[in-house]
């Protein structure tokens, strides 16, 4: 090739990778306001009183899923697809085994709090378990990718990230301490698995086996945002397992 090829072939090159550059830049403007408004938006779900709360819910999960279907990368990189199943399987074992590590501690304290009613266990934890799911849908199909696009290291993206979660479980001591410990070890164990489900199932287990070890007065029934200072505990029908 001669000179006056090289140096016209320069400029080409040049306006492609200032052409990507400026993509780039577009791309994660668009994802930063994307993580802000919707966590701004969780954040005005949590503390705005009824009977504005559950609409305000509505419009943040449409807008969420409304975000993740522009762009959707496919069932398995976003962990919906059922690729690693089994080998992620340990995880919700341990979570098991921990689980029932804190049953054993909770009926030695004499906290621990079984519903008497079969049918009121399933069907309020049966809820939960939908809850967790979204949950991890929302740390990991929503905010973790894009993070990912954002920051620089994947340990930067998944320390945001579990911030994010952990801020939403304010002001609750116990669960926001909770939730960033959980998130941080459920972003890794997405970044490596790719696998919502297994997490979900893991989340539900350890929330459970929140709810019935701690005493309503130090979690407030697991409520955060609001309603940890206005809701009034129901009562639930509970089993003692203690002596007097």
């Amino acid at each position: 090739m001669d000179d006056a090829a090289i140096f016209q072939s320069r400029p080409a090159r040049t306006l492609s990778l200032s052409r990507r550059e400026r993509q780039t830049s577009q791309s994660k403007e668009r994802d930063f306001f994307e993580v802000s408004c919707i966590f701004k938006l969780l954040l005005l779900v949590l503390w705005t009183p009824p009977p504005w709360q559950l609409p305000l819910w509505g419009v943040a999960l449409a807008g969420m899923l409304a975000l993740t279907h522009m762009r959707f990368d496919g069932l398995e990189p976003m962990g919906l697809g059922v690729g690693n199943f089994r080998p992620a399987l340990w995880a919700v074992g341990l979570a098991s085994v921990l689980a029932v590590a804190a049953v054993v501690l909770a009926f030695a304290l004499r906290t621990l709090q079984l519903p008497s009613n079969p049918m009121w266990f399933f069907a309020h934890y049966g809820a939960y378990t939908i809850w967790a799911l979204v949950q991890q849908f929302g740390l990991q199909c929503f905010f973790l990718p894009r993070l990912l696009r954002l920051l620089p290291y994947p340990l930067s993206a998944v320390s945001v990230a579990t911030g994010m979660f952990a801020i939403t479980h304010l002001p609750s001591p116990i669960l926001a301490v909770g939730a960033f410990v959980w998130g941080s070890i459920a972003c890794l164990l997405f970044l490596r698995y790719r696998n919502i489900y297994l997490l979900a199932i893991s989340h539900a287990i350890l929330g459970i086996a929140l709810g019935i070890t701690v005493p309503p007065r130090l979690d407030h029934g697991m409520l955060v945002g609001r309603r940890y200072f206005t809701s009034v505990q129901k009562p639930t029908p509970t089993a003692s397992l203690s002596q007097p």
